[in-house]
């Protein structure tokens, strides 16, 4: 790998700042699954949109996407309800937590969810260098 291919140390940085920040989180559906974070080196600005998201992630350009907002995605999960107990309040403030790392370090951000029924949700936004960064987790709705 050239020194030009290899993460900025504020790339390396962001990616462990979204590590900790999602660290121990599972994104409850019919399944519990963990984020993963990513960083894609692109040189070049490029808007966000479904298609690069696909052609990156190597699904088929026809894969159905669904746009939603990053609050309205977690809206759930950083939602404090009476009746949690006190672990569930831990768990809310680490969502809410996350939600604002997000907000801090990326700029325009988009959640996209592709696919139906085992749908894989991309949480991408900009990085200060405009790279590409952001969260990925495994969503099953049947």
């Amino acid at each position: 790998m050239s020194n030009s291919e290899q993460p900025s140390n504020s790339s390396l940085s962001l990616i462990n700042i979204l590590k900790q920040a999602s660290d121990g989180l599972l994104f409850i559906s019919e399944s519990e699954s963990p984020f993963e974070v990513f960083l894609w080196d692109d040189s070049e600005q490029k808007d966000i949109t479904p298609e690069l998201v696909l052609q990156k992630i190597g699904l088929p350009l026809e894969t159905p996407v669904e746009m939603v907002e990053l609050d309205s995605f977690f809206e759930v999960a950083i939602a404090e309800q009476n009746w949690h107990s006190a672990e569930d309040k831990i768990t809310v403030n680490k969502y809410q937590n996350l939600v604002k790392v997000l907000k801090e370090n990326l700029s325009d951000i988009k959640v996209m969810r592709f696919g139906t029924i085992s749908i894989d949700v991309y949480i991408i936004g900009k990085t200060l260098n405009n790279r590409l960064a952001g969260l990925s987790v495994k969503v099953v709705e049947t």
